[in-house]
């Protein structure tokens, strides 16, 4: 009883109330319930996360995903960027999610083809799929790419399938028909859905749709996790080196999830500071370097 009302005692100073206010020597139940309530809760949690962890990195304690694919001299967001992530031993590639004209789901970065090809213009939404199938986005990278094409995320999904994970950048809230397609292929736990906090109604729509699926919230600033997580309890939560630090890292890991970051600068300084600060993953444009860096960490 004594060590209850202890705990209590110090559960409502947490939340503002003063001792003084109330003869804890009463509250006995009320110190059960609450402490009951909050083993539940927290087993809860734990449960939820569990459902929600990912495999182990490849390659030391850090995962690495291979951003719009390993996309140095080779025409990024295509099969050949994302063919050089797996020959890499990437834990991920990064796609970017848009749809065509006649609703096929393709991946390219930008809203408009302008920064792809030579003598075209348009967003992509305003192309079929075949049109956007005849244009060479290989040319601007080198002759030895000219027959690259914008890949659909079936055909993403069919070359990733048991080889690589998939971080996918919901640019277009298409969830609906990308939850079909991981099914199809029985991906759901191969894939992590990057979405922004702030869209927390497309976070709960993909839990609804798959249950399986992986969501990683991004929360903003590190005061904003204690809610993220009890509202989605992911398995982990995506930033920037905007938002990360190592009270962020240390207040996501009291939640037992896990962080992902996508790098600014791309250097082994920055790399070594967001190892220092216990960060989980690293988005990068240069994987191959960051791969060659984590082991000789390990050594």
């Amino acid at each position: 009883k004594m060590r209850c009302n202890r705990l209590l005692q110090s559960f409502l100073m947490k939340v503002g109330i003063k001792r003084t206010s109330i003869k804890t020597e009463k509250l006995f139940g009320l110190s059960t319930l609450v402490l009951v309530l909050l083993v539940f809760s927290l087993f809860t949690s734990v449960a939820q996360q569990k459902n929600n962890e990912l495999p182990k990195p490849r390659n030391g304690n850090t995962y690495v995903v291979a951003h719009r694919g390993a996309h140095i001299g080779i025409p990024e967001n295509t099969i050949p960027a994302f063919q050089k992530a797996i020959d890499l031993g990437c834990d991920f590639v990064e796609i970017d999610v848009r749809k065509t004209k006649d609703e096929k789901l393709v991946s390219v970065h930008n809203s408009t083809v302008d920064a792809y090809v030579n003598g075209i213009t348009g967003k992509v939404n305003e192309f079929t799929l075949a049109e956007l199938k005849a244009m060479n986005i290989g040319e601007r990278v080198g002759q030895e790419w000219e027959n690259t094409r914008i890949p659909t995320v079936e055909e993403i999904l069919q070359l990733c399938q048991g080889k690589i994970g998939i971080y996918l950048d919901l640019k277009e809230p298409h969830i609906e028909e990308l939850v079909s397609l991981l099914k199809k292929y029985n991906m759901e736990r191969d894939v992590i859905w990057y979405i922004p906090a702030s869209y927390i109604d497309l976070i709960k729509e993909v839990k609804q749709l798959c249950k399986e699926c992986l969501p990683i919230p991004d929360p903003g600033e590190e005061k904003n996790i204690a809610r993220i997580v009890e509202l989605v309890h992911p398995g982990m939560l995506a930033t920037d080196m905007g938002a990360l630090s190592k009270n962020f890292v240390k207040t996501a890991h009291l939640f037992n999830t896990k962080v992902i970051v996508d790098e600014k600068k791309g250097s082994k300084e920055e790399w070594s500071k967001i190892l220092e600060w216990g960060t989980d993953g690293i988005q990068t444009d240069d994987p191959e370097t960051l791969i060659k860096f984590l082991n000789q960490q390990e050594k």
